[in-house]
């Protein structure tokens, strides 16, 4: 197995996060241009309290863009470096690449919370998986 192949599920997620950031924009501009914001209530707190789910959603899931994955680019990067790349890495990379996609999709959209709740569970338990993996290898070299 190539072990390049670990990093589309990777490009997978940058990929997405580019998707919700334009999507997120394309519900705030509009939103700002309709309300006629001043300064003052486009203060963060202000702007959050007064912005509906459609607005806020997606915003707050490009927060979350930054969270778990970011853990997840390291250790995919640590895995290629460290030629520790496998099918099951790769594979595992893939379950938490499309459990944060169904994730954004549900959180920027229905916003069903506990089906979003076990979405984002399903995927960090993929990248946990990842994580313990790699350490146990380190710590323990075949």
């Amino acid at each position: 197995m190539e072990p390049s192949r670990i990093f589309v599920p990777f490009f997978a997620v940058i990929l997405l996060t580019l998707v919700v950031w334009v999507y997120m924009y394309s519900r705030r501009i509009p939103f700002i241009l309709r309300n006629k914001f001043t300064d003052t209530e486009m203060a963060p707190r202000e702007f959050a309290r007064r912005s509906p789910p459609q607005v806020s959603n997606p915003s707050d899931n490009l927060k979350n863009l930054f969270e778990l994955p970011t853990l997840f680019y390291a250790l995919v990067l640590y895995l290629y470096v460290r030629g520790q790349v496998d099918a099951l890495y790769v594979a595992t990379a893939w379950v938490f690449a499309v459990f944060r996609i169904l994730h954004s999709a549900v959180h920027c959209t229905v916003n069903i919370v506990l089906l979003r709740f076990w979405l984002y569970c399903l995927g960090a338990l993929g990248l946990w998986f990842m994580a313990i993996r790699a350490a146990m290898h380190l710590a323990m070299p075949s």
